[in-house]
């Protein structure tokens, strides 16, 4: 799988493991525990080395699940985001949450950390100068954000000495706005990946064309949608599955080899 080369010379997988709902939505759910990290487990076993979570997932808890799973693995072999919640966008508040990811995955530092959604009662300007000072700290490799809109992210830009790895927002087949808007294309000009969540929501599996395209390459549904996405030049996506053949298909998604035709039909797809 190509990675997505960053401004500061890293990279990122084009698909990561998305763990939304993993431990829990908004509160704990620890009955399937067990379950969820044998899966974690073995989606990295497959080859994923992108994993994407947050604070608000499960109040912590996914935190938790994905630490249990890192521990005594090698660091440097996984891209790790998570995210800081609107109502943690305080300078102290901010670091203070940063710190209990930190414990809760048993990681020193995270290579991503994202702004989840913005909060119009917090300055940016005091958010972005608490994750820089993480950065300087060593606790995060790179900032980004997370359901900002064009000129919410062209804002963040000029207040941000680090810069943005990415903006991650809802994009599929379906949700196209991140292309009407041009947030896609600001973007792409300014070397910042677009990751994409629910890439497969939205109803996009269901869609003739997406149907019809898998049939003629004998491909999953899922595969020709993500591969819609990253074929895209800076645009990533982080499926989320508990089904193993599908983790493995989505890992799988850019080795599609889509003609103009199959684009075209997906293009027009809605």
């Amino acid at each position: 799988m190509d990675d997505i080369m960053l401004n500061d010379g890293g990279s990122f997988p084009a698909i990561g493991l998305g763990t939304w709902q993993m431990g829990g939505r908004h509160s704990t759910d620890s009955s399937r525990d067990t379950e969820m990290t044998s899966l974690i487990r073995d989606a990295l076993d497959m080859g994923y080395r992108h994993i994407d979570t947050a604070e608000m997932y499960g109040a912590g808890h996914t935190e938790q699940l994905v630490g249990r799973v890192l521990s005594g693995r090698p660091r440097d072999k996984i891209f790790l985001t998570t995210k800081v919640w609107h109502t943690n966008l305080r300078h102290r508040n901010l670091l203070r949450a940063l710190d209990a990811s930190l414990r809760r995955l048993q990681v020193d530092y995270v290579d991503l950390y994202l702004i989840h959604w913005p909060n119009d009662e917090v300055p940016l300007e005091e958010t972005f100068d608490a994750l820089n000072l993480a950065v300087t700290q060593g606790k995060v490799r790179r900032v980004g954000v997370s359901n900002f809109d064009l000129p919410l992210l062209q804002q963040a830009r000029t207040l941000c000495p680090t810069p943005i790895a990415t903006n991650q927002v809802r994009f599929n087949l379906h949700t196209r706005d991140p292309e009407q808007s041009g947030l896609l294309r600001y973007c792409q000009q300014h070397r910042i990946a677009v990751t994409a969540y629910s890439p497969l929501k939205d109803g996009v599996l269901s869609l003739p064309a997406v149907q019809d395209v898998a049939r003629k390459h004998d491909a999953s549904p899922a595969q020709v949608a993500l591969h819609w996405l990253i074929r895209k030049p800076w645009v990533a996506a982080i499926p989320m599955s508990t089904n193993r053949l599908h983790l493995r298909q989505n890992l799988d998604a850019d080795r599609l080899e889509l003609d103009e035709e199959d684009l075209s039909q997906l293009d027009a797809a809605d």
